[in-house]
Parts: structure tokens; sequence; C-alpha cells
């Protein structure tokens, strides 16, 4: 198994950042890229026409390698709310339909969602989570499945919840939503760069993910893949970017309707994102030689000490495969304050969230078993 990858980042040696959930670390490879990137705008004489498009070009292929999908299918995008607005601003439907999310989703996917739902009459359906049990993410997959009929449009969630952890049954899901005929729009920013996933098995319409947390980019840039029900969309806005001819500086107002094939048509405006994207191109080169399978199973050994220290308290933990090995939530004893147990462990520089009435532990190659000791060297003060 590949070892503790703590010095390709420039984390502090006396840091346990358990929180990659919250934000990922920038590889010292990234910060590179973005160094190099800002001291060419120092001569912009320098910057070729074909350097604007150069770098969206191999992040996009990059990324298509990481979820299995073709380049022309990935957008670059600046935020998850935007890739949602893209696909549920071409998603029309009849009046009087339904469209499901579960509860606690993150907030852009919701109010994404619940606007969709006011705009074309519909009715916004919330799966419930499933109470303490051991069973319970297993339970909230069926609940979800369940709720899928004829009438549902729409069916928005992250692939990972974002507080809990809970891992989202995609493929059944989007089974599911095929044979109903309903678009399938997942949120991927707590997942996809540290947990395998293919959008054509799992039958995904608009997979839509912010680049800062598990795919270790940096904020303020996206990135998504539409699927060819998209095809004919219509943009959010009229870039010049996006347009057949948009490579050719001389002739650009030879103004082209046409857009560019496939999901190119809903990148962002100023595409090129200089010093930016040669950021995300580092982490997906990275990302890619680690492999979201490598890092599953190397975090899931961490989990398994917490886990086993869970166990001995009478705690537990899910440890079913309905619960990430990268993200999950750390039950607490009855009557513990966790944001008083956070600033514990911030005092003995041991970085987590908390989320809810748990503590939300989310971990990556940056980890060792000696994180782990810590935080539960201080839970044991508890």
């Amino acid at each position: 198994m590949i070892s503790c990858q703590k010095h390709l980042f420039s984390l502090a040696e006396d840091v346990s950042y358990l929180n990659n959930a919250y934000r990922g670390p920038v590889l010292k490879s990234s910060e590179q890229a973005a160094i190099e990137d800002l001291q060419k705008m120092r001569n912009p004489q320098t910057i070729a026409p074909d350097d604007f498009f150069k770098g969206v070009k191999k992040v996009k292929g990059l990324f298509s390698q990481l979820i299995g999908s073709a380049s022309d299918e990935v957008a670059i995008i600046p935020s998850t709310s935007y890739g949602f607005a893209v696909a549920l601003s071409n998603w029309k439907v009849a009046k009087g339909k339904k469209a499901i999310t579960v509860e606690d989703e993150f907030p852009s996917g919701y109010f994404s969602i619940n606007r969709w739902a006011n705009e074309n009459e519909a009715t916004l359906e919330v799966i419930k989570r499933p109470d303490n049990s051991e069973s319970k993410n297993e339970r909230w997959n069926q609940n979800v499945l369940a709720s899928i009929d004829e009438n549902t449009a729409v069916v928005l969630l992250s692939s990972v919840h974002w507080m809990s952890g809970c891992h989202y049954d995609l493929e059944a899901i989007g089974a599911k939503c095929k044979e109903v005929g309903a678009c399938f729009i997942v949120d991927g920013t707590q997942s996809v760069g540290a947990l395998p996933i293919d959008v054509k098995a799992c039958q995904i319409d608009a997979l839509i993910c912010a680049t800062y947390k598990w795919l270790l980019g940096p904020y303020s840039l996206g990135i998504a893949y539409f699927s060819s029900t998209f095809d004919q969309g219509r943009p959010l806005e009229e870039s010049w970017m996006n347009r057949t001819n948009s490579q050719t500086f001389s002739s650009l107002t030879d103004y082209q309707e046409k857009y560019l094939p496939q999901a190119n048509r809903f990148d962002v405006g100023e595409t090129s994102h200089f010093v930016l994207m040669p950021m995300l191109e580092q982490s997906l080169i990275q990302l890619l030689e680690w492999t979201p399978e490598m890092i599953q199973t190397y975090d899931l050994e961490l989990k398994k000490t917490l886990a086993n220290f869970q166990d001995s308290i009478g705690l537990g933990m899910d440890m079913s495969s309905f619960s990430s090995n990268h993200l999950f939530e750390l039950p607490l004893k009855e009557g513990l304050n966790p944001l008083d147990l956070k600033e514990v462990l911030e005092q003995e520089k041991i970085y987590v969230s908390v989320r809810g009435k748990a503590l939300r532990v989310s971990i990556n190659l940056f980890n060792s078993q000696n994180d782990i000791d810590r935080l539960i060297k201080v839970l044991l003060r508890f």
C-alpha cells in the first residue's frame, strides 16, 4: 500500500489536518505552477493566443479520465451553483411533476432545485435522514430509491453527503431515474478525486464539482460533466470563447452563432483562468497517479482505527459500503458539546469540522496513523 504523502504538501509537521472536506490543502506542485504562471503576467507579450485554450483542454482531458467521460463532455464553471443553473435551466417539463433531494443537502443544491420546482410548478420532496441506527445510511439510500416514481422529473443530490459521509448508490439511483425519465444531477464536490466514479455506469446527466476540496484545486474554479441530454442546451452566458471560431483572434468579429460541441458550450466566460488552471492541472495529474481507489484503500485503514476506538467506548461507527472512507461522522458521547471538543482539538493543532451533533472527520493521503492516534488521545479526555 502507498505510504503517507504529506511530503507533497506544505502542511506543518505538528498539524493533524483531518478536514479535507472543509478545504483541501494545495499540493507543492500546484503552488509552483501558480507561481510560474503568475510570473508570466509580468510580460504579457509572451502569452500567445493558444495559451488561452491549451490549459483548459489539458484539464478537461485529465478530468474526463477521472470520471469516465469524453473531454468534450466536460465544462469549466466558476462554482457548483453555476453548474446547477446550467443543468436546471435546460430541463423543462410539464407542470405538476416532482423534484427530489435529500435532507440537509448543501445549500447551493437545495436552493437551486427549490427554485426550479417553484418555477416549474413542481413539488419538492426532501428525503429525510433516518434515525441514528447503524443501518441509517443504507435505509436513506433505500428511501431515495423508493421515492423515485413516474412523476419524478429531477433528482439532485450529492454523491457523498457533506455532513454525514453517507455514500449514495449512484448506479441504482441513476438506473431508476432513467427508468422513469428523470434528470439525474449529482454534486460530486465531496467525493470526486477521492472516490471512484463512472458517470456512464451511473447514468448521470450532470456531475457538478467545486475543485477546492477533493480535487485539491483552487477556490473559484469548478468543473462539470454534462451528458448528451444537454448537447443542444443553451448556455447561461454568451461568451466569445465557446464559439466555433474562438481560437482565430483575427476573425472574432466574423460572428459565429454556432457553439462549440457538447459541454464546451457551457464553459464560463474567461475560461482560461490563468494561474488557477495550472494549479488544477497539477492536482489532477497527481490524483490520477494515486487513483481514487488507492485513496479509499488507504483511508479505510485509518478509519478502522477510529471505528475500533468507537466500539471500545460503546458508540460505534458505520463501516458499511454506504459510508465513505474519506469522509464520515464520528458520534460523540451524550451531552458532549462538539464545539467545546473542537476548541480543545484545535489547541492541539488537530483540525476537524462540527456538523450537527457529531464531528466530521475527512482524511486523505497526507494523513497518517499518528494523526488518528492524536485525535483518539484527545477524545479519551472527554
